[in-house]
């Protein structure tokens, strides 16, 4: 008899690890440069659960290589729109013209984005074009009958060969085409959810409530006028004139949301929203030989972390010489990356490498403090490490992710374009020795860690829930397929005011009658 129960058991546990490592066909069409790595570290986990991966790539592309051991690459021979030349002539220019910190500065800012955007969107309709019209290659792609479609909505073109080829569609969001990725599909009331880029909290003041709507208001009068007819337009080309983009948005069967709510506001969400923040993070591994002993040499004082992420590998002159300075006056150890011309004023405290093991360090015991553009992924490492953040908070999402670190006591910010070396040194001296900063960063780690299951865990586990299933359409709300007057019930207070209108009037209509009704008698009683 018990033998009998430990061979069932054991046939059981056969027929998971069996189902658990069927491989099955991953198709992703992912977005170039910082967006690469997020996927390739899902791209990993789903490769060592026995997964087939093609990925398609353009043919200069700068991060996503042609040959990799993880999968097998489709080269798409058009321009892609992240080579490096082009970003980080880009990116330079704008620090340029932030550091000038003019009100005309900032509107040749907002109008050099423009610019870009309307370039890369002009590529990005070239690339998909050619790709649409590769018999060879969508025929291909049709044949070897793939179980899910995995993207990165930033960018629409990704989105619309999903649709295309009709494949359950799992995107690894925190941005869509168009806006933060709740609002495409989750209740987003702005009178406590603070819009991207306005650096509010969720308590906001009566005027920031107002600010709040003007900002939304002018953000839909953008995407309807400037952004819609355009993804419209290559939509309709490639899927059909009664398709529209922002529908195959929202259609998405499941969401791997790049973000926890550790470090988002509390909002509502929605149950195809899977949320995967700090997945990339791992436990420190050793440092090397030389950097350890560098570590080591800042006794009990500890080091200073400073990376400026993916795109930014370097500073305007001054500006770096004025960083250089500041650390030169601290008694801590300064490992920067860093791969512009050295700075003057470098101090002997501080150590210019042109990479360093971010995660490692930022594990380290010695580390103090992460001195950081407030991209996302360096803010969750630095979250899931309990390490408290100096940000400067340069381009795109940056000044907003570190709004909530600021409204959350574990990170200041630095005004780049007024930054010299006493105000960033007397930040860097804020952020050391007050000891809440760091105490409120080590409280968010320990509310991050403290879950059931791993980030990445839990994002290859729903991944492969979809291609089980052949989609996830029972956690999809159908609310996207409705117009905006159904969607806030519009139609149903109109319809309801009408019905009582219709009772008042007809309740006016029938006291007047018998009011008139009663006085005829009762003068036809007196005449009498």
């Amino acid at each position: 008899m018990i033998r009998g129960k430990v061979l069932a058991c054991a046939l059981v546990l056969a027929s998971l690890l069996v189902t658990s490592v069927q491989g099955g066909n991953i198709l992703v069409f992912p977005v170039d440069g910082s967006h690469w790595i997020n996927m390739k570290f899902l791209i990993e986990a789903l490769f060592a659960r026995g997964h087939n991966i093609t990925v398609i790539r353009a043919a200069d592309s700068w991060y996503i290589e042609k040959t990799s051991p993880l999968y097998t690459s489709i080269t798409i021979q058009s321009t892609g729109m992240f080579d490096e030349v082009y970003m980080k002539t880009y990116i330079n220019r704008l620090l340029e013209i932030l550091r000038q910190g003019s009100t005309f500065a900032r509107l040749k800012l907002e109008k050099e984005v423009w610019d870009k955007a309307v370039e890369m969107f002009d590529k990005e309709k070239e690339m998909m074009i050619s790709i649409i019209e590769d018999q060879q290659l969508i025929q291909s792609l049709k044949d070897t009958k793939y179980d899910v479609y995995l993207t990165d909505p930033v960018l629409i073109s990704g989105i619309l060969l999903g649709h295309y080829l009709k494949l359950p569609l799992v995107f690894n969001v925190r941005w869509t085409v168009q806006s933060e990725g709740h609002y495409a599909i989750a209740p987003s009331p702005i009178s406590y959810i603070p819009l991207p880029m306005s650096e509010l909290s969720d308590h906001m003041s009566f005027f920031q409530r107002v600010y709040n709507v003007i900002l939304y208001f002018v953000t839909e009068l953008q995407i309807s006028y400037f952004l819609a007819p355009n993804y419209n337009a290559l939509c309709h080309r490639v899927c059909g004139p009664e398709v529209n983009y922002f529908e195959i948005v929202q259609g998405a069967d499941l969401w791997l949301f790049r973000g926890d709510f550790v470090f988002e506001f509390p909002r509502p969400t929605m149950p195809n929203i899977v949320y995967m923040g700090g997945f990339q993070c791992k436990p420190p591994k050793p440092l090397p030989e030389d950097l350890e002993d560098f570590v080591q040499s800042s006794g009990e004082h500890g080091i200073i972390v400073m990376s400026m992420g993916t795109f930014i590998d370097s500073l305007p002159h001054d500006a770096a010489n004025a960083v250089a300075e500041a650390f030169a006056e601290l008694p801590q150890k300064v490992i920067w990356r860093y791969k512009g011309e050295k700075p003057s004023t470098l101090g002997n405290n501080t150590l210019l490498l042109d990479w360093i093991p971010q995660n490692d360090l930022l594990g380290h015991p010695k580390t103090r403090a992460f001195v950081a553009h407030g991209g996302t992924n360096g803010v969750q490492e630095a979250i899931y490490h309990g390490v408290p953040l100096i940000g400067f908070g340069l381009i795109w999402d940056q000044p907003d992710n570190l709004s909530k670190m600021r409204a959350r006591g574990a990170a200041k910010t630095v005004d780049f374009a007024t930054m010299d070396k006493n105000s960033f040194l007397q930040t860097l001296k804020e952020v050391l020795y007050d000891p809440s900063y760091q105490e409120n960063m080590q409280r968010l780690s320990r509310l991050h860690r403290d879950a059931p299951i791993k980030p990445l865990d839990n994002a290859v586990f729903w991944t492969e829930f979809v291609m089980r299933h052949g989609g996830a359409p029972h956690l999809r709300t159908e609310s996207y397929k409705m117009p905006w007057y159904a969607y806030h019930s519009v139609d149903v207070m109109l319809f309801l005011l009408a019905v009582l209108l219709l009772i008042v009037f007809t309740t006016y209509a029938v006291i007047r009658y018998f009011c008139c009704r009663l006085c005829m008698r009762r003068k036809t009683t007196k005449r009498e």
